[in-house]
């Protein structure tokens, strides 16, 4: 576990932030470094990120996932898919506390880090489920379903579509934006939108791809 300087990273985050010209309180900012920190603790028995540094989990992790956020306005009941260690399923719910947020992965040493998440941070509109997502039943289904880095395009549709409620999206976090996943998916789902997203202190490629059934 590597030192924690809390004040060198809520500077990085809170620059991260200002530079997106995202609406984070104070107080939503302290909850994700509250966050950063458990996931900072828990990380060396629980392998839930391969980074160590808690500098880079702030732009690769934090960052990277509220530059997502603003795509999900007006969502009022999200899941995401391969939650892994709460990315961005925990950010959203965080910086989004109107919002319902369910997050699914079949790991238990990953849901019982997200199930201390939600208690900790008394995140008190968060369900987590240890499963796989193409066995979840529920009865409101999902105005948007997310995952990140979670598995191929297809997969991700065909997994999940049963859950999605009618004029549902899919919003997929993706790094490069790849044209041969787009080109696989199945017949009953279209792209309806693909941007690209700048995140600060991250050298990299991000992109959002969203989706919705075919009319």
């Amino acid at each position: 576990m590597k030192y924690f300087d809390r004040a060198a990273l809520a500077q990085v985050l809170g620059e991260g932030i200002k530079e997106m010209q995202l609406d984070v309180s104070a107080q939503q900012q302290e909850q994700l470094l509250d966050y950063l920190a458990l996931m900072n603790k828990w990380n060396s028995v629980y392998n839930l990120t391969s980074l160590r540094d808690p500098m880079q989990m702030v732009t690769h992790h934090l960052l990277d996932s509220l530059a997502a956020v603003p795509a999900f306005a007006g969502a009022r009941n999200v899941l995401d898919v391969g939650a892994g260690g709460g990315l961005p399923g925990v950010v959203l719910a965080i910086c989004r506390p109107d919002m319902n947020v369910s997050m699914i992965d079949t790991v238990h040493k990953k849901t019982a880090f997200l199930k201390q998440v939600k208690a900790e941070l008394e995140l008190t509109k968060v369900t987590v489920h240890t499963m796989k997502v193409q066995e979840l039943e529920v009865s409101d289904k999902f105005d948007v379903i997310t995952s990140r880095a979670f598995a191929d395009l297809s997969d991700f549709l065909n997994w999940s579509g049963h859950l999605l409620a009618e004029g549902g999206k899919f919003i997929a976090l993706k790094g490069t934006a790849p044209a041969e996943e787009q080109e696989r998916i199945p017949a009953e789902w279209k792209i309806s939108g693909l941007q690209p997203l700048q995140v600060p202190r991250l050298g990299a490629e991000r992109h959002l791809i969203f989706v919705e059934r075919s009319a």
